[in-house]
């Protein structure tokens, strides 16, 4: 899971994607879900031969299709938190569940 912090931590920051054709695209983080799909604002798309460029407002890249990603140096700080807090939150509400596992044994039935 840690890679998801990592990107959810990065929202509308600036990131390279490289798909597995060897097309590039640089733009704002704008979303992302379980499956690594991204959505990009602001984004310049590289065709593989590096000579033709497009700006594009808005692009879905599909997760299955992405190489590897370039992130902010800042990333894992910031997933590194994110993930702390979530811990801390996480053990706030652990113990106000109820009595907790309570079983009846077979000789507590007078047998």
């Amino acid at each position: 899971q840690l890679p998801l912090y990592m990107l959810t931590s990065i929202k509308k920051q600036k990131i390279l994607v490289e798909l597995k054709n060897g097309e590039t695209i640089f733009g704002k983080l704008n979303n992302c879900d379980s499956w690594m799909n991204l959505t990009l604002s602001d984004a310049i798309y590289n065709f593989n031969n590096g000579e033709k460029f497009n700006k594009l407002e808005e692009i879905y890249v599909r997760g299955n299709h992405i190489k590897f990603l370039r992130l902010p140096d800042t990333v894992m700080e910031q997933a590194k938190e994110q993930n702390m807090l979530n811990m801390e939150q996480r053990n706030r509400t652990k113990g106000r569940r109820g009595p907790g596992n309570f079983q009846k044994r077979n000789n507590d039935y007078g047998r």
